[in-house]
């Protein structure tokens, strides 16, 4: 069967290859894959050539069109069909092919959508059509999550460190491909193909992504290692919980461990505002100041589920491993009337359960 062919458009200067069919091509060669097509089916070289089929996709990613066309070759009728993945904004994120003859039959499109990632609000836009993906769905769908939320979800992944480089220090020409399994709220698990293009110009300080979905073609991973199960659920018994932050953004952009139930990290419209304004000033003049073997504690505020701030202890030490942009690890704890508070509450371990199964729960404001 012929399968689709995905041509991510994540930046204007440059196309390339994402996959073909659920196979991964990881920013192969437009133009070499496209040959290779044509050179599998002979008859469409009366009427196609591969610097046709490269002009089809800019025209698709610029006027953000499907189409359906046919040719009539001497091996009879021919089809070609083109499909765009939208983006927040409805930019094309992605152009899928398919070039076969009239009567084959099509293969299922599996899902896809486009992210864009905005550096200077800390936030990853995406469109309503990621709730068609597995692992998604519409009764959790927001139209912005934080990065934390994103790694919230993810499972048997361990590129962070590659993702937040990216993502915080994006330069011209630095990209990424990778397989995630996904769960949402419901416990249904998916496998994710994600596809990242830093950018940095007058549309975009970040990135942006496509995510297709394969949980068709690869059985999402269900085990955890003994290690994994092991720690966190020591971590939960001793009441740590542990964070990676930037500190020269003043934000968490990943959990290490169950996340802190007094604080409301999750669902906010800035994910910045989980710190109070002075204190993201306070954390803002640490960075840089941490070296090897350092640490550091410092009290701030932390936003509540009442919408207002209570205090939280942080120690601080440096990431030990290799990034690329400056990494904080600190863990968390809670000021000791927060933990009377929350043990009092009539619902509070339900709370807390909550919180720890449901990974973006949409807090309304105060």
């Amino acid at each position: 069967m012929v399968p689709w062919i995905t041509v991510e458009t994540l930046t204007p200067e440059a196309i390339a290859v994402a996959s073909v069919g659920a196979e991964s091509r990881a920013f192969a060669s437009c133009e070499r894959v496209l040959q290779r097509l044509l050179g599998k089916n002979r008859a469409l070289y009366d009427v196609l050539t591969t610097r046709d089929l490269v002009h089809l996709i800019a025209s698709a990613r610029d006027h953000a069109e499907d189409a359906d066309l046919r040719f009539a070759t001497g091996a009879g009728e021919q089809r070609l069909l083109v499909r765009t993945v939208p983006g927040p904004s409805g930019d094309v994120h992605a152009v899928r092919l398919w070039l076969g003859p009239a009567l084959a039959r099509v293969p299922a499109l599996p899902a896809a959508a486009g992210l864009v990632w905005d550096l200077p609000s800390q936030v990853i836009h995406q469109p309503t059509g990621i709730r068609h993906l597995t692992g998604s769905g519409a009764e959790e769908y927001a139209p912005r999550l934080s990065v934390a939320e994103l790694f919230q979800r993810v499972s048997k992944f361990d590129r962070h460190v590659e993702v937040l480089d990216l993502l915080y220090a994006p330069r011209t020409g630095q990209k990424l491909q990778f397989e995630a399994t996904v769960a949402s709220r419901t416990g249904r698990r998916g496998v994710w193909r994600i596809t990242v293009r830093a950018r940095s110009d007058a549309q975009t300080r970040g990135a942006w992504l496509l995510v297709e979905d394969l949980t068709a073609d690869a059985e999402p991973l269900t085990w955890s290692a003994l290690d994994h199960f092991g720690l966190r659920e020591a971590h939960r018994r001793a009441g740590t919980h542990l964070a990676i932050m930037q500190l020269d953004q003043g934000t968490i952009s990943h959990w290490l461990t169950e996340p802190a139930p007094w604080v409301r990290w999750s669902g906010l419209f800035e994910p910045t505002d989980v710190f109070h304004p002075d204190d993201r000033v306070r954390l803002q003049a640490l960075a840089g100041r941490l070296g090897p073997g350092d640490a550091t504690e410092i009290t701030v505020h932390t936003l509540a589920r009442d919408g207002g701030y209570a205090p939280t202890e942080l120690l601080l030490y440096p990431y030990p491993g290799y990034s690329a942009v400056e990494l904080t690890i600190a863990q968390l704890v809670a000021a000791e009337n927060v933990i009377e508070r929350l043990r009092s509450a009539p619902d509070a371990s339900r709370q807390v359960r909550k919180e720890r199964g449901n990974w973006a729960a949409r807090v309304p404001a105060s």
